[in-house]
Formats: C-alpha cells, structure tokens, sequence
C-alpha cells in the first residue's frame, strides 16, 4: 500500500499544486496582488540558507510551493488508499495542508497567527489551499479507485457507501424494525400499512 500511496501521491499532489497555481495565477490577475514570498523565507530560514531582503529568489520560492504541496499529496493519498476519500477526506486534508502552513511559517517567525491577517488575504489562502485539497484529493481518489487499492473498512454505520468506497453507493437497506430479545416480529404488508396510514 506504500508503494501507492507514494507514487499515486507525488501524481496527485502535482496536479493538485498545478490546479492551485493556475487559480492564484488568474486571482492575482484579476485583484491585482503580488506573488508572496513567505514560502522562500520560510524554506531559507528552515535550510539556513542565506536570507535577502524585500523579493526572494524565484526557484527558492518555487521550490518550496511546488514541494511542500506534491509531497503532502503522499497523505491524502495514504487517505484514498484506506478508504478515506470524497470531498469529506478531501476537506479534513485541506485543514492538515493549511496547519503545516501555519506551523512552519510561525516556527520560523515568518508568519503571523491567521487570526491576525487582513480579513482579504485569509480568504484568499483559505480558498487557494481548499482548491489545492480538492484537486489534490480528485485524483488520489481517482487512482486509488482506478486501480483497485485495498481500501480501509467504511465507517460503522455508513450501509449507503459502496463495499469499496469507490464507484456508486450500495442500494440502502429497507426499512429495520427492532423487537425485544425472545419476542417474534410480525411483519405487515405495505399494502396495509398504507390503508393504516389512510
């Protein structure tokens, strides 16, 4: 399962920085914001390499956006491969990519707590990660699903999701009725439990 959810992972975790960088790409043209620099000065500070003051590097910039976002696709991949998939797993994963963020930028004293941003940046990361999460999620479930990976047990309780968490929902169970240990259940035509109704 592993060996899956690494490959599987790295394809998913490109695509799903890909999805991202496009959507900031076409935000910032429209808005008019500049590129942030945070991911360079939070790479440099956590490699000790020399830091520059007002604009950073390009590929130092690239390289920690690109290779923070493909390498958390291995654990969302890992989330497909047992079971763990659709826009749920894909929401909780958005708030797994968006803490790591937040601890390195704060450990390194790059960053600020989120609760301390203008309100227009915060929205802007909130929705470019969730994009990223989704997109990355789209495709770890796709492969996991496509190639038939072992999934994990469903949830109790969850009779509506298909055997192996891929493809259409199980048909849902007809309707239960509960009777006491020791005691026979008569069991009443629906023909009439309508004319009871009626």
């Amino acid at each position: 399962m592993m060996k899956r959810a690494l490959w599987q992972g790295l394809v998913a975790g490109t695509a799903g920085v890909l999805v991202m960088t496009l959507g900031e790409k076409a935000e910032q043209r429209l808005t008019g914001r500049r590129d942030s620099h945070v991911p360079a000065r939070t790479l440099q500070r956590l490699t000790g390499m020399p830091e520059h003051p007002g604009r950073q590097p390009v590929p130092v910039n690239l390289a920690m956006h690109v290779g923070q976002g493909v390498l958390f696709g291995v654990l969302r991949s890992a989330m497909s491969q047992v079971g763990l998939r659709g826009p749920w797993s894909s929401g909780k994963f958005a708030v797994v990519r968006l803490t790591s963020d937040q601890i390195l930028e704060n450990a390194t004293g790059v960053g600020a707590p989120p609760q301390t941003w203008p309100r227009g940046e915060l929205v802007v990361d909130l929705l470019h990660k969730t994009v990223y999460a989704f997109a990355t999620g789209v495709v770890a479930d796709a492969l996991a699903c496509s190639l038939r990976s072992r999934p994990g047990a469903a949830p109790r309780g969850d009779a509506h999701r298909s055997a192996d968490g891929c493809g259409p929902p199980a048909s849902p169970p007809g309707p239960q009725a509960i009777a006491p240990p020791g005691r026979l259940l008569a069991v009443v035509p629906p023909r009439r439990c309508r004319r009871l109704q009626g």
